[in-house]
Order: C-alpha cells, then sequence, then structure tokens
C-alpha cells in the first residue's frame, strides 16, 4: 500500500503536468477600456490561484476599479481592470513585464505551503512574528526593546483590530548587518518582546514562537495571525449599530446553482479585493464566480462560493463566522487616522525614537509599515489620539518640529479620483445592476492558440 506521502507526490505531479499542458495565459489591453488597463488571465483551476493573481497586482501597488471571475469545469477566468495610483493606465513595460512572468510562472501556480510562526531566520535578516492586545505606546516599547538589544529594524508591517495588535518584523544585527542566528540570543530576544507583548493583560496571552520554518506573503500572513488571535469576536458592541462606517455583509443561498452567494458592501481603499479574497481562501472557500465594482467611495463585491468539499454554507453558524471574519478582513486595513510618511537616513534606534515622540504626543500607532531602501528609512504610520479622535494640528505641528519639517510628510488620500461619470452612476444601481446580472452569462471560451 502506498504512503501518503507518496500519492500526495504524485497528484503535485499531475498538477505540474497539467499546468504545462495549459499554462496560464495573460493578456494586457490598454485599448479596451478608456479609463484602465484591462488584464485577462485564462488557467486551469486551482484553489488559491485568485488570490495569487491578485497578491501580484496589488503588491505593484496597482488599483483594480473592476474584476471579473468566472470558473467554468476545470478552467479559470479572471478580468480586471486596473489603473496607477493615480488613476492612469499601465504604460510602464516593466511593470506590464512583471505581471505576465508572475502570474504565468510556476511559483504562482504552485506557491510553496508556509504557514508557520516565530522567529526565523534567512540570510540577510530575521523575521520576528507578534501578537498581543493592542494597547497605547505598545510599538514604542517593542521598538525600545529591539534597539536595546542590538537590532536593527529593516523592515515591519503592524496591524491593529478590535484591541488585538499583529506584527511581521524584520531585523538585522547592529554590528553584522546579516541575520541572528545565535540561539542563546535569539532566545533573550524572545523573553524581552513576550514580556513587553504580555504586559498587565492575563485575558488573552501574546504568542511568539520560534520556528526554522520560511514566511508567507506578510499581509497574507497578517491577516492568518489576526485570524488566529480570533479578532473578528467583537469584545464590545456598544453603538456598533450606529456605525455606519462599517462593511456590509450579506449572505445568501442560490440554491439553482449549489452556491452561497456572499455580497460586501464597504468604504473602497487599496487592496481591498486582495483581503478579501485572501480570508475566504485562507478559509477554505472556492469563489467559482464573482464581480468587483467600484465606484465613487463604495466598493461592491460579489461572490458565488462552495467550500473545497464542494458544499455550500449549510448552517447559521457557519454563516455568522464568515460573515465576522469578512468585515474583520476588511476593518484591519481600513486608514481612519492621519497617514505620515517618514523619509531619512536609516540608523539603529530609529524607529525607537520616531515611536516614543508619537507616544508622549499622545498619539496611537494603529497602524505601519517599515522599509529600508538603499539606506534610507521610508515608514508609513496611521495615527491617532488615544481617545481614537482625529490629530489636531496643532499635534502635528508639534510632530514635524521634534522629527524634522522636511523628513515627515503628511499624506494625502491614496485612492484616485473617480471620474464624474463613474460617481454619478454608483449607489442603489449596484444592487439593480446585479439583480439583473446573471452569471449564467458567463461563458469561457477556449483559445485555440
Amino acid at each position: 500500500m502506498r504512503s501518503s506521502v507518496a500519492l500526495e507526490m504524485d497528484d503535485d505531479e499531475y498538477a505540474k503536468l497539467i499546468r504545462r499542458m495549459n499554462p496560464p495565459r495573460v493578456v494586457i489591453d490598454n485599448d479596451a477600456c478608456d479609463n484602465a488597463t484591462v488584464i485577462r488571465v485564462h488557467s486551469v483551476n486551482k484553489h488559491g490561484f485568485l488570490l495569487e493573481v491578485v497578491q501580484v497586482l496589488t503588491d505593484l501597488n496597482l488599483i483594480i476599479t473592476k474584476a471579473y471571475i468566472s470558473s467554468d469545469g476545470s478552467w479559470f477566468m479572471e478580468v480586471f481592470n486596473v489603473t496607477d495610483r493615480d488613476g492612469n493606465k499601465i504604460r510602464d513595460k516593466e511593470i506590464i513585464s512583471c505581471i505576465q512572468t508572475s502570474v504565468e510562472s510556476d511559483a504562482c501556480f504552485f506557491p510553496a505551503l508556509r504557514n508557520s510562526v516565530g522567529i526565523m531566520s534567512s540570510a540577510e535578516n530575521t523575521s520576528i512574528e507578534l501578537t498581543g492586545t493592542d494597547r497605547p505606546g505598545l510599538l514604542s516599547e517593542i521598538f525600545a526593546v529591539l534597539a536595546d538589544l542590538n537590532c536593527n529594524v529593516v523592515k515591519a508591517e503592524v496591524w491593529t483590530h478590535n484591541t488585538r495588535a499583529a506584527a511581521v518584523v524584520h531585523v538585522a544585527d547592529e554590528s553584522t548587518r546579516g541575520a541572528i542566528e545565535d540561539p542563546q540570543r535569539l532566545s533573550t530576544i524572545k523573553k524581552f518582546l513576550f514580556n513587553v507583548l504580555k504586559g498587565d493583560n492575563t485575558s488573552r496571552t501574546a504568542k511568539m514562537i520560534v520556528s526554522t520554518a520560511a514566511l508567507t506573503h506578510t499581509e497574507r500572513r497578517l491577516h492568518q495571525m489576526m485570524f488566529d488571535d480570533r479578532d473578528y469576536e467583537r469584545l464590545d458592541m456598544t453603538g456598533e449599530g450606529d456605525d455606519k462606517s462599517r462593511p456590509r455583509v450579506a449572505i445568501m443561498d442560490c440554491s439553482e446553482k449549489d452556491y452561497t452567494t456572499v455580497i460586501l458592501r464597504s468604504k473602497d481603499r487599496p487592496k481591498l479585493l486582495f483581503d478579501t479574497v485572501c480570508t475566504l481562501t485562507d478559509m477554505q472557500y472556492v469563489v467559482f464566480h464573482g464581480t468587483v465594482h467600484t465606484g465613487s467611495s463604495e466598493a461592491y463585491q460579489e461572490y458565488y462560493i462552495r467550500h473545497v468539499d464542494g458544499l455550500p454554507i449549510s448552517s447559521e453558524a457557519e454563516r455568522q463566522r464568515v460573515i465576522q471574519c469578512l468585515e474583520a478582513a476588511i476593518e484591519r486595513r481600513a486608514s481612519e487616522g492621519l497617514e505620515l510618511e517618514l523619509r531619512t537616513e536609516d540608523r539603529v534606534g530609529l524607529l525607537s525614537d520616531i515611536t516614543r515622540i508619537f507616544r508622549e504626543n499622545g498619539l496611537c500607532i494603529r497602524r505601519a509599515g517599515i522599509s529600508t531602501i538603499g539606506g534610507k528609512a521610508v515608514d508609513t504610520f496611521y495615527l491617532s489620539e488615544m481617545s481614537g479622535n482625529p490629530v489636531e494640528a496643532k499635534t502635528i505641528d508639534s510632530l514635524r518640529n521634534q522629527i524634522g519639517q522636511t523628513i515627515l510628510k503628511v499624506k494625502q488620500n491614496p485612492l484616485p479620483p473617480t471620474p464624474p461619470e463613474a460617481a454619478s452612476t454608483t449607489g442603489f444601481l449596484f444592487g439593480n445592476f446585479f439583480k439583473a446580472c446573471s452569471f449564467q452569462s458567463f461563458r469561457l471560451i477556449r483559445s485555440s492558440s
């Protein structure tokens, strides 16, 4: 009798054979639409491939304004209307080539299974994953500990949501500028950071586990960490019904096709499609058909899904869990606070100093993206008052005086302006359009070329 490992290897080789016989095809068209570049992807159907394609587009900082998804048996079609952050078509040949080579490569079609957590090392740096209870000054304390332990933060992504915080931090040794490999030193780092994360809270413990496995995509990993920490469970329902800015998720049965229909309405923002598709994929749901439209400031998403076992959502408990998880996925990256960008020469302890100044000015960091490019720190912070109120102008002036007028910039809304004609057709027309539109009309005609 053959082992399960051998069977899995056979399945993997068979999938690769099918893929080589029918490789993904990417067509990029700048003539089909007046105000966006149209990207068409044809591929053998595979769970997770939709997420991989969306991940490629969002990693290139492209804005997806419309999307159509259709699965016909074992074949899959995706159509995306995309622009750059300024609302222009994609003309850059390097970006176009990157989209084609990334989507058509084996790396996209057969991504590595990477689901571990903790402290992980590569040749260049050490990655640390952290989850814990959010509180004012938490990030400042984390960066202060890393600076005291002679760790230079090379890159980091930090999210907070529903009293929880999650971070993926890449650090290098201050002296060698490489990964930290000494087990005793890694143990010391873990001990000090765990004490910071734990704080005085005992109701929900911090998490940080040492592992030698490779990291998954950072933003996908943050979604997984938040999900594992159950941030989708509402701890305080006070006033929730009065918050009109929260996403709206509806789930209905589509019995004639044995699907579950998921409809989402929310504020539009970059990477919104990635966040929802990522959550559905990691919850083991397959998107068979879908459409996405954005206009004015609202985004409308509609998906026809089944679980990977082939069944639609079958219970009220499962329905409510999917609703909660999709709401949380949208909210985690929602940027309600003041967005500040910092550009300056990188140095050990820089983040400790900057986040300390934020704390001393009574500010909370809601989200942060840290990067180092050519020896320069390029950091983005989303801030609010500790009370949750917007940051006052006098506080912004104080920050710029302390940090530097030339290196701290107040950024505007990153979404491109919506053309007037698009804005005029947004709103209640979304509902009428999708009532009239049937996914039965989606029929993929495979090219013979």
